[in-house]
């Protein structure tokens, strides 16, 4: 039996349970997954008549039914600091942006879930993109397995991407079957044999989806907060709308009050000029946040083009982090990586046939919100 090229079945996303169903209902027997899985994601093969422990008869069929199919590599931009960004091609043409940032002591890698975003963050470049489609498993985890083979491992580590952020483009939230089959592979210790504490969901406050991500897995979560009221939210993230801000707390509180889940939530604050950076903001982000475990990442803006929004002085940026600091807060400045070759948060876009129409919705947008007073550099 065979069937055409377009419709092989791609296995490169299909997590080790579910791809040992599929061998059985092609007459074989379950432990193959196991042996397929190391090949593609340990050894990083895809042609199965090199996967040399398999059957030649096995080898044949799969070559028959099934595929392992990659995104395309499209552009590979370095930044001087050693930051890495892909632009990937899609088989339908669009494109997506993953990021490799490297550290002392690990290398993360910031994945991309959609094409595009399907919510209206103002003061995110991908949002201004629209949103076209959800991303397969297959195209999230194509991701990791592209950035291991492109990245060389550094001395004295034992692999090259440590981390997985689903920070890229998209709200991960939003397509969370293929998120939690891409997570499922991260962590099994036959392909990517990542850490739970190693592998940070990011989400803007899709609150049903949360309960539902953690029914399934128990990773590390972050949350895109960026105001410590509704009024503000509501404007800069409009899912605020739908779930305010009691309610998204609501559910990080359920994420984290299983005795097993031992890290805490993770806040993510960019600071605006003039918008969310000032003390008052501060003092009201202390008290949203007393009871709930967490630790804050503080993210100065960084600007795109067309953006109304300015980056706060550094001044500001200290006072900020001293308030939360003050107030027992484990507070973090993200530093800015990458953004000599847009990589930085915030600024990734791709290429988006949008479906959306949310172009011409930013600029109105834009419009409606609280601008920037007294700013200096």
């Amino acid at each position: 039996m065979s069937v055409s090229p377009a419709n092989r079945l791609n296995l490169l996303g299909m997590p080790r349970q579910r791809l040992a169903g599929q061998f059985e209902s092609w007459g074989e027997r379950g432990f193959r997954a196991t042996q397929l899985v190391k090949w593609i994601h340990q050894r990083g093969v895809t042609d199965f008549a090199a996967m040399t422990d398999l059957s030649k008869t096995l080898r044949e069929q799969l070559g028959l039914l099934a595929a392992v199919e990659l995104p395309e590599i499209a552009l590979e931009r370095r930044s001087d600091d050693g930051t890495v960004k892909w632009v990937l091609r899609l088989a339908d043409g669009n494109a997506i942006e993953t990021v490799y940032i490297p550290e002392d002591d690990r290398g993360t890698l910031c994945i991309s879930s959609q094409v595009g975003c399907a919510l209206d963050c103002t003061f995110c470049s991908t949002a201004q993109q629209g949103f076209n489609r959800n991303l397969s498993a297959h195209e999230i985890i194509g991701q990791l397995w592209l950035a291991n083979q492109r990245v060389p491992v550094p001395e004295g580590r034992s692999r090259a991407v440590t981390n997985v952020v689903f920070m890229g483009m998209g709200e991960p939230l939003a397509n969370l079957d293929a998120v939690v089959d891409a997570i499922d592979l991260m962590l099994d210790d036959n392909a990517y044999g990542l850490s739970k504490r190693r592998v940070t969901v990011s989400t803007s406050g899709l609150v049903p989806a949360l309960d539902r991500l953690g029914a399934a897995t128990d990773v590390a979560l972050a949350v895109s907060l960026h105001a410590p009221n509704d009024a503000l939210r509501n404007r800069l993230v409009p899912i605020n709308r739908k779930y305010p801000i009691h309610e998204l707390l609501n559910a990080c509180r359920r994420y984290t009050r299983d005795g097993a889940r031992h890290h805490r939530v993770t806040f993510e604050y960019v600071l605006l000029a003039g918008i969310n950076d000032q003390p008052r903001h501060a003092r009201e982000l202390m008290a949203l946040l007393r009871d709930v475990p967490c630790k804050i990442n503080l993210i100065p803006f960084n600007p795109f083009p067309g953006s109304p929004f300015v980056r706060p002085s550094s001044n500001a940026v200290r006072v900020f982090e001293k308030l939360l600091d003050d107030a027992g807060f484990v507070t973090i400045v993200r530093r800015t990586r990458g953004d000599d070759i847009d990589a930085a948060c915030g600024q990734l876009v791709g290429e988006v046939a949008d479906r959306s129409g949310r172009g011409a919705r930013m600029i109105r947008l834009h419009a409606d919100l609280p601008q920037p007073m007294g700013v200096r550099a």
